[in-house]
């Protein structure tokens, strides 16, 4: 299936959730309102997400003359990608992500945390895992995911406490099915993204290896990540966690089952077979 495919089942499957929490709330009503909502969403989403979710992280342009984009540069040429904006966010979390709707209209983000926890070598393994993204197409879908899923999360907190029922609830009706939209539309939105972004982690690791031309640096990298990520987790928003390389925060129990990533020993075994 393409990511254009992918992209359009996404918005249709999350604007769904969006009407069904506006009915549930409002009825005809709420439902009229969740449409434009969602059509509005869509619209952002799709042509201004990577601005979203860079300002989300209070992200900058990096220095032109900076270590950021000289690696970012060399690999961009290698991968014979157009050249992608940079950014830096100001946390020490050490973690990265690629975002924008297309190859041209890319942007590559690394936090000063990774920028100096990581040699040259290791960083030139982060920043091509993600190019791979940006090559294969995955930032659109994975961006769009994020601003949606984001809207929706926002959508079902401001409705969880102060939103209300239906005119027939609040006559003595049964509040729970407004009350289990509320509650399982972010953890339906939260499971979309997952499904589109655990298999695509393999492939941008593999990518990434051919751009830079050897896993060592990503395997390095990913090792000193999983460490530094858990010491200095990044306060991050669950809708944005699978666009990073590494998941930003320490997930375990029964919210491990929403894991944006694969287990990191799982990469790094996956990319060690790929030099045999």
């Amino acid at each position: 299936m393409s990511n254009t495919l992918k992209t359009a089942m996404l918005l249709g499957v999350l604007s769904a959730l969006l009407l069904l929490i506006g009915e549930a709330l409002g009825g005809a009503q709420g439902l009229v309102l969740g449409f434009m909502f969602a059509a509005l969403t869509n619209v952002a989403s799709y042509w201004f997400s990577d601005r979203i979710v860079l300002s989300m992280y209070g992200a900058h342009e990096a220095d032109p003359d900076s270590r950021l984009v000289r690696i970012v540069t060399e690999l961009a040429k290698k991968a014979s990608l157009p050249q992608p904006r940079c950014y830096v966010i100001p946390t020490p979390s050490p973690n990265a992500f690629a975002t924008g709707r297309s190859p041209e209209h890319a942007a590559v983000a690394a936090t000063e945390g990774i920028l100096q926890l990581l040699t040259d070598d290791e960083l030139e393994g982060v920043i091509a895992h993600e190019l791979a993204h940006v090559k294969h197409r995955d930032i659109l879908t994975s961006s769009v995911a994020a601003t949606l899923a984001a809207a929706i999360m926002m959508v079902s907190r401001f409705a969880f406490f102060f939103g209300g029922a239906r005119d027939d609830d609040r006559r003595g009706g049964n509040p729970i099915a407004m009350i289990a939209t509320i509650v399982l539309a972010p953890i339906a939105a939260m499971l979309i993204q997952m499904a589109i972004s655990r298999s695509r982690e393999y492939d941008a690791d593999a990518g990434g290896a051919a751009i830079v031309g050897s896993p060592t640096g990503l395997v390095s990298a990913l090792q000193k990540l999983e460490a530094a990520s858990k010491a200095v987790p990044l306060d991050a928003n669950p809708a944005t966690a699978h666009l990073f390389i590494i998941k930003p925060f320490a997930i375990g129990g029964l919210t491990g089952l929403f894991s944006s990533h694969p287990p990191t020993a799982a990469r790094i075994e996956a990319l060690l077979h790929t030099r045999q």
